[in-house]
């Protein structure tokens, strides 16, 4: 017989801020805190103002060492991939202690920017720039 496989529990969450999505596999850790960023360590991916954006939950929840995460990020560019990740993050934090909702929720983190890039208009060059005039 096959020996049984250790399934190890996380928990699972999504954030999204734009064309980025996030997803979050958070994991009670004994260790310290480990976060890897589509399979490579938070400092290789980002940068540290984008890492500050995306730990902030975690350390206004004082939780920075409790988890270890796993984030998942496609799309948009490395701002909106930081935002979208902080929100997956702030949702999971929700998802494993519903006690954290309210200092999450004050400080703005379950609240997803519902912000996009507005659309092109016809006989427009871009979404509202219009074409240089000329009087003759």
């Amino acid at each position: 017989m096959a020996a049984a496989k250790k399934v190890q529990e996380y928990i699972y969450a999504v954030g999204k801020r734009k064309t980025s999505t996030a997803k979050v596999y958070l994991t009670p850790s004994l260790k310290g805190g480990k976060i890897e960023v589509n399979g490579k360590d938070i400092s290789e991916y980002f940068s540290g103002n984008y890492i500050g954006n995306i730990l902030s939950p975690l350390v206004s929840t004082d939780n920075t060492d409790n988890f270890d995460i796993k984030i998942v990020l496609v799309g948009g560019g490395f701002s909106s991939q930081s935002d979208a990740a902080r929100h997956g993050i702030a949702r999971a934090l929700e998802k494993n202690n519903s006690e954290l909702r309210l200092s999450l929720k004050a400080s703005g983190f379950l609240t997803r920017d519902p912000r996009r890039k507005e659309r092109k208009k016809f006989g427009k060059k871009k979404a509202r720039k219009s074409p240089q005039w000329s009087k003759r």
